[in-house]
């Protein structure tokens, strides 16, 4: 039995993994695929691909690409999500911020440097026609660490996906000011090469085993009501997210990962670009 160790943001978007793990689907081909849920999100997933700490994530495509041109030795595998991540940028329900002109200069919560709450922050900024070189930052690591600068008045506005952050809303936590959708697919398949290197048709398998759950998620009865219990969100919330959610079964396109960059290099996130054969790989 080969271990292999995978992880993901504890999100509806990756259920189709928890399924599989929880029917045996990889014990059948001889893997014991353990996943590991960051909540600090993709900063953090970075640093623990970089250090060993994994050898597999499902990971914001932003993110990953910029640690790669930074030296992380990783690579995308495939795509997972084919279509973009909505970003609800949010603040403290009882605060004076009632319209984006008021965040221009206010202080972003993020989870971490090189996160998407942090890379997205500047994404927005640009679409806003803000000076992104004045974005001031709190690092607040956790969702639930957003709750708190938010409410304490330590940051101003937080960026996070719509859909895991409404039950905040709806609760009166957060207010919701607008959405911001990533101008790319959200999330890609990434492997670190030392896994790479020894294990390509471990993950031939781990490939070919997610796939088939992703391509038959929205058909399996109930699924709708399974995710609402799960993750403790409101069925037609859910239903929405569904209907605008495409699961991706296919390498991510060079016209993607060139999009991927160019914005990067465009907002000096990013010193240089990267060949794509120095991002991803085909199996």
């Amino acid at each position: 039995m080969k271990t292999v160790k995978i992880i993901g943001v504890p999100e509806h978007f990756n259920y189709a993994w928890l399924m599989a793990i929880e029917e045996g689907s990889f014990e059948t081909r001889g893997i014991n695929l353990i996943w590991t849920d960051v909540p600090e999100g993709t900063g953090k997933m970075c640093a623990m691909l970089e250090e060993g700490r994994a050898d597999l994530a499902i990971i914001l495509t932003e993110g990953i690409v910029k640690s790669i041109i930074e030296g992380n030795p990783v690579k995308i595998v495939q795509e997972y999500i084919a279509t973009p991540l909505q970003w609800g940028i949010h603040v403290a329900a009882d605060s004076e911020f009632q319209n984006m002109a008021d965040l221009q200069n206010a202080t972003v919560a993020i989870s971490r440097f090189g996160s998407g709450s942090h890379l997205m922050s500047f994404v927005n900024a640009q679409s806003n026609g803000w000076d992104t070189s004045s974005l001031n930052f709190h690092i607040v690591n956790t969702l639930d660490g957003a709750i708190d600068a938010l409410k304490l008045g330590t940051a101003d506005y937080f960026m996070w996906e719509h859909f895991t952050t409404k039950p905040i809303v709806d609760s009166g936590i957060f207010r919701r000011l607008a959405d911001c959708p990533t101008p790319w697919p959200c999330f890609v398949i990434a492997a670190t090469e030392s896994f790479l290197n020894k294990n390509r048709k471990i993950l031939q398998h781990i490939l070919e085993i997610i796939n088939l759950y992703t391509t038959e998620l929205k058909h399996i009865p109930s699924i709708d009501r399974t995710i609402s219990n799960k993750y403790e969100q409101r069925i037609e919330d859910v239903r929405e997210w569904l209907g605008l959610t495409e699961w991706s079964q296919s390498q991510i396109s060079l016209e993607t990962i060139n999009i991927v960059q160019d914005y990067l290099f465009k907002l000096k996130l990013i010193k240089n670009k990267l060949d794509i054969d120095e991002l991803i790989t085909s199996l």
